[in-house]
């Protein structure tokens, strides 16, 4: 940005606090970070790539599982390499058009997980309440288009967001109180009113949060009524597996998220804020595959398949 209000040419840049409050950490979060983030690369390549080798897994369930970890994997690495090297080193900056690549990245994949996570949990309602009829209603072909339809949703609605984010002036404002760039924290450098700003924000965290949220409650509360009237033990501990899973999973997004976006404006919720992103940034991606494998009677078989251990269970 230059000192006369136009917004920043492309060969600008922004500086990213991140944790430079804390420099004693910084070394530690690198360690931390830089493990978690191993371990969400090798853990979501192992559900996709198993999900593809074993017959047994293509179904719904795992196509949009498959989906789940392809997400996360981008999810991670558009804002986790520039934190490792921010923390590594003392350059902290980021370009212009790095930042509005970034945002947009960050906004997009976001968004198409709150979608995702949305027909997960109608996946999981058709299985449970309408099981005569899933091979039917979730026909492949409907399932490619839920997948579609839901990163497509995403993608859209972060180009429109990231836009108006970016034409808000600065005034030769760089220093980004994140480690990286996101809407709210680049709002607080405009030198201009920026209600229509936060108006979006709050629309678009409605859509994209409430909403999906809001629907996936009303699929698991049908969910635990039919669950209720079960008798058969073998078929509640199927249910529980499954649903259990996937619902641990959206807690781990959905808890920290609307604690990112709903809480109050203070400089501690800020400082705070941080450390909330970086457990749905960093550790919520690195959870969710072991969440399915560990739970999940058909992963765990795959696996030992996979591994040549296959034996009866």
């Amino acid at each position: 940005m230059n000192n006369d209000g136009k917004n920043a040419s492309s060969t600008d840049y922004f500086i990213l606090l991140g944790f430079s409050k804390w420099p004693h950490l910084e070394a530690v979060l690198f360690v931390v970070i830089l493990i978690f983030y191993l371990v969400t690369l090798i853990g979501n390549l192992f559900v996709i790539i198993l999900s593809y080798l074993d017959s047994r897994l293509h179904t719904p369930m795992y196509f949009f599982l498959s989906n789940l970890s392809f997400l996360d994997l981008c999810y991670t690495t558009s804002s986790i390499p520039q934190l490792l090297a921010n923390l590594w080193g003392p350059e902290k900056t980021i370009s212009y058009a790095g930042c509005m690549l970034q945002l947009y990245f960050v906004l997009a994949l976001g968004s198409t997980e709150c979608v995702l996570l949305v027909v997960m949990s109608y996946d999981r309602y058709v299985a449970v309440c309408r099981p005569l009829h899933y091979a039917v209603l979730m026909h492949p072909r409907f399932c490619l288009s839920l997948a579609v339809a839901s990163w497509a949703s995403g993608f859209t609605a972060s180009a429109l967001h990231s836009l108006f984010t970016f034409w808000v002036p600065l005034c030769g404002r760089r220093r980004v109180d994140h480690f990286f760039c996101e809407v709210p924290a680049l709002l607080r450098l405009s030198c201009v009113d920026i209600h229509a700003n936060e108006l979006t924000l709050m629309v678009m965290s409605a859509i994209f949060v409430v909403i999906p949220l809001l629907l996936i409650l009303t699929s698991y509360g049908t969910i635990a009524r039919a669950v209720l009237r079960m008798k058969s033990t073998a078929g509640l501990q199927k249910v529980f597996g499954t649903c259990g899973a996937h619902l641990m999973v959206v807690s781990l997004f959905y808890i920290p998220v609307m604690c990112i976006y709903f809480q109050p404006k203070s400089g501690h919720s800020q400082d705070q804020g941080k450390f909330i992103a970086l457990f749905y940034t960093v550790v919520t991606p690195s959870i969710n595959p072991l969440i399915y494998t560990l739970r999940n009677k058909d992963v765990r078989g795959a696996v030992r398949k996979l591994i040549g251990w296959e034996w009866e269970t």
